[in-house]
């Protein structure tokens, strides 16, 4: 007691400004319902396990904690688990990542490093002590709100849309009053699998599937004879007290969203409040088949009884809502043992950021690896059964929370709870992690990956060579080198039939093209026709052939499978495809040899005196609203004298630019250098651009994120070179730092991705453990020994140097 009185000047209460660290050690993954509970400081309010309170008091001199510890309380199941019917994650049907357990929490305040603890309802404990742990114990966890936000996300195959029928959908008048039960097609006798017609009442049933079973076509056959019916239709006994029911709209072709069924209902005499789910929703129907066939299935072996891991390296990392993309990188990341060494660096727990810790990623990065590596959340089967671990995953397993919420901090879309490309990801973390290493005395791990690429652009007669530096390998596949193309050809003939009569074809039915690898690694290594290059040897703008070749071969090299396209609506779509990707991958073809003897060089190209655009009455008409001259002047320029009104916008936009008010000059190095933002980057990466492009369209477009990409697209070379005045790296520069060796490979992990668009589906990973000489699956929280490693389906591939 002694001890809390000399440090009572340093209890504090929470004020409004505070973040409280209550739910996790900023160290490691222990938290309250760790075996030696969580410490809360009562000074800074982070929460600290018990193995690393000496190195935390040692550095904040903080001595006085509130413990937490919670028990599991053992509670009888009475209640029928709801099935899954949704393709939702922690949403009313879908799949339930929440913890239902009941807990007994107790609390204590406890004195380093003598370990001696007082309970709050000691009468002698102050008052100060008993407001900071009562302040504490109520406030809002730093990271509570983050993780309430990541569970309401949905994991939906395809997010539906409210049909533009819904809100003037005409029903006809005296409808027939629909019974609450005993339904039965009109046409035929079927009792399942049946439809209201939402504007004539017409209960029919649905689609016949290839195989024959479903329903006689008879609500679609009704739509398409017309006569007064509609194009919205619901499915009898999906329907609801909450007021959800299927619907589907045959003039959309697909199912979407009534926000009036009650209403609709109503005047069928139906009453939503008294309705209860009888059927199977169409949605549950294709989980039912995923489970049993398609990519779904292959992917995360669905079909085998498989071997739960635990231990070192077999750590399973939960999925907070949509993150299944980053726990897949995240894993294949940290399975690597140079970015364990890196990040077991101890100076960054040592020297971390203890004012902000969620926002120091050195140490977000130290942590995760340590909690992967370590085998400390992943306990085997002499404390936890073997059918848990089967069901339920790791035990406990890791939730990087404070990982997650840095990364997509600022971030449009990574900030979000819906599903992200892991491909993405991984180039937005490596543009992190450089950034945090910049000024680290521990190297950035991220030239691991990096690699210089070597283009050579010929056109009149004449080559040209640039270098630049990427983080992955893009392989787009040629279907027409599909060595199934009769087959794929034939199928897609009786799936066109088949939708012609209203049916639909089963899975198993589905023949994807299976293309060869050898045919994927021609098509990049041929050349690609580049538009409006100028050529000085003709003194004109003429069509370019462009190759691709390496000028380095990193220590680890990421392969990306382009799997999507984008359709007529400018929607990305996804390609069914099977590759056969090699486990070991010789590139020499790719090694590139620069420039070769008896070739014309293209000469460096004179950058143009770029042209001054004035109007004095413009400008005189904006400087009467007020503008100074030289920024008026700007505006004329830069609108390249468009008119009073393009120019005003354009003072709109940019007067609080720094040299706005400064004299115009045109030619030299510019004024300011633009400030080009991350969240910007990334808007143009997720466009199918490289990085290099990104950061140049933006800092020649004011970070305009929607000028950018019209700049990609008009400077196909890339930024001019800059005057030969300015110091500046040649093309070797670009392969400074970065590693270097023999092009030949070894596959020891892959990323698969299942879903038709990369925002929306599941990922999982599959990682070559070198002890088991085995393939291991990781699947979120669950980790297992791979049966059928399906390489043929994989999105992003990983390889080693040999």
């Amino acid at each position: 007691m002694d001890v809390i009185k000399e440090n009572l000047s340093r209890l504090r209460v929470p004020g409004a400004g505070d973040k409280v660290f209550k739910d996790e050690c900023i160290y490691s993954f222990d938290n309250p319902e760790s075996d030696t509970g969580l410490y809360i400081c009562m000074n800074r309010f982070l929460g600290v396990g018990a193995r690393f309170l000496e190195k935390y008091s040692k550095r904040t001199d903080n001595r006085i904690f509130l413990h937490i510890k919670r028990t599991k309380k053992v509670v009888e199941e009475t209640e029928v688990p709801e099935k899954v019917s949704r393709l939702a994650i922690n949403m009313e049907g879908g799949f339930s990542t929440e913890n239902k357990d009941q807990w007994i929490e107790s609390t204590r305040v406890v004195v380093w490093p003598s370990m001696e603890s007082f309970e709050l309802s000691e009468a002698e404990l102050p008052l100060q002590t008993q407001l900071s742990a009562a302040g504490i114990l109520t406030a809002v966890s730093a990271t509570k709100q983050a993780q309430v936000d990541a569970a309401t996300g949905t994991w939906d195959g395809e997010v539906l849309v409210a049909s533009k029928h819904a809100e003037n959908l005409q029903q006809n008048p005296n409808p027939p009053q629909i019974p609450p039960s005993g339904w039965k097609c009109e046409n035929c006798d079927l009792t399942t699998n049946l439809w209201l017609n939402l504007t004539d009442g017409k209960i029919l049933c649905g689609r016949r599937n290839f195989d024959g079973s479903g329903g006689n076509n008879h609500a679609l056959e009704h739509y398409k004879a017309g006569g007064g019916t509609g194009p919205l239709a619901v499915k009898l006994g999906t329907i609801s007290r909450d007021g959800k029911g299927d619907v589907f709209s045959y003039d959309e072709d697909d199912m979407v969203l009534d926000p009036f069924l009650e209403k609709h209902l109503a005047h069928f005499g139906i009453q939503m409040g008294d309705c209860t789910k009888t059927d199977k929703s169409m949605v549950e129907l294709q989980i039912e088949m995923n489970e049993k066939i398609g990519e779904w299935a292959v992917l995360t072996e669905s079909g085998n009884k498989l071997q739960p891991l635990w231990g070192p390296g077999k750590t399973g990392i939960h999925n907070l809502g949509n993150t299944c993309y980053m726990n897949s990188v995240m894993q294949v990341l940290c399975s690597l043992p140079e970015i364990c060494t890196c990040y077991s660096n101890n100076t960054f727990a040592d020297r971390c950021d203890l004012q902000d810790p969620d926002s120091d990623l050195k140490l977000q990065m130290y942590k995760l690896c340590q909690g992967l590596s370590s085998g400390d959340y992943s306990r085997g089967t002499d404390k936890v059964e073997e059918a848990v671990l089967r069901d339920e995953g790791s035990q406990p397993g890791v939730k990087p929370v404070m990982l997650k919420n840095l990364i997509g901090r600022g971030h449009h879309e990574f900030s979000t709870n819906r599903q992200q490309d892991a491909q993405e990801f991984f180039l937005y973390l490596m543009t992190l992690i450089e950034r945090a290493h910049r000024n680290s005395d521990v190297p950035s791990p991220s030239n691991l990956f990096k690699f210089c690429v070597e283009d050579r652009l010929e056109c009149g007669g004449q080559v040209k060579y640039k270098t630049r530096n990427e983080f992955f390998l893009p392989f787009s596949i040629p279907l027409e080198a599909a060595s199934n193309l009769a087959d794929v050809e034939a199928f897609l003939q009786k799936k066109t039939e088949a939708e012609a009569k209203g049916e639909k074809l089963s899975l198993e039915d589905e023949v994807r093209h299976k293309v060869p690898f050898p045919a994927v690694l021609a098509s990049f290594m041929g050349e690609s026709i580049v538009s409006d290059i100028y050529s000085p040897a003709l003194g004109s703008k003429v069509d370019g052939k462009q190759t691709v070749r390496l000028k380095t071969f990193p220590d680890y090299l990421l392969l990306s499978l382009s799997k999507y396209q984008v359709d007529i609506n400018w929607k990305p779509i996804k390609l069914n495809v099977e590759v056969d990707m090699p486990e070991e991958l010789d590139l020499s073809v790719l090694i590139g040899g620069g420039p070769q003897p008896g070739e014309d060089l293209m000469p460096e190209e004179e950058k143009p005196k770029e042209q001054i655009y004035e109007n004095d009455a413009v400008v005189a008409q904006l400087m009467d609203m007020g503008f100074s001259r030289e920024g008026c002047r700007r505006a004329v320029h830069f609108t390249k004298n468009a008119g009073a009104d393009a120019a005003t916008a354009w003072i709109m936009e940019h007067m609080d630019d720094p040299d706005f008010n400064q004299p115009l000059t045109i030619g030299g190095p510019k004024l300011t250098e633009v400030n080009v933002s991350e969240e910007n980057i990334g808007m143009v990466m997720s466009m199918g651009f490289s990085i290099d492009q990104a950061k140049q369209a933006l800092r020649n477009t004011d970070n305009n994120v929607e000028r950018a990409i019209e700049w990609i697209f008009s400077h196909p070379e890339g930024e001019s070179e800059p005057e030969p005045t300015f110091s500046q790296p040649t093309g070797d520069n670009h392969c400074q730092g970065l590693t270097n060796g023999n092009p030949k490979y070894k596959m020891i992990g892959f990323i698969s991705h299942m879903g038709t668009s990369p925002q929306s589906g599941h990922y999982v990973c599959h990682i070559k453990d070198e002890d088991l000489k085995r393939w291991v699956i990781f699947n979120d929280n669950k980790v297992a020994v791979s049966e059928k490693p399906p390489k043929e389906f994989g999105y992003l591939y990983l390889y080693k140097r040999i």
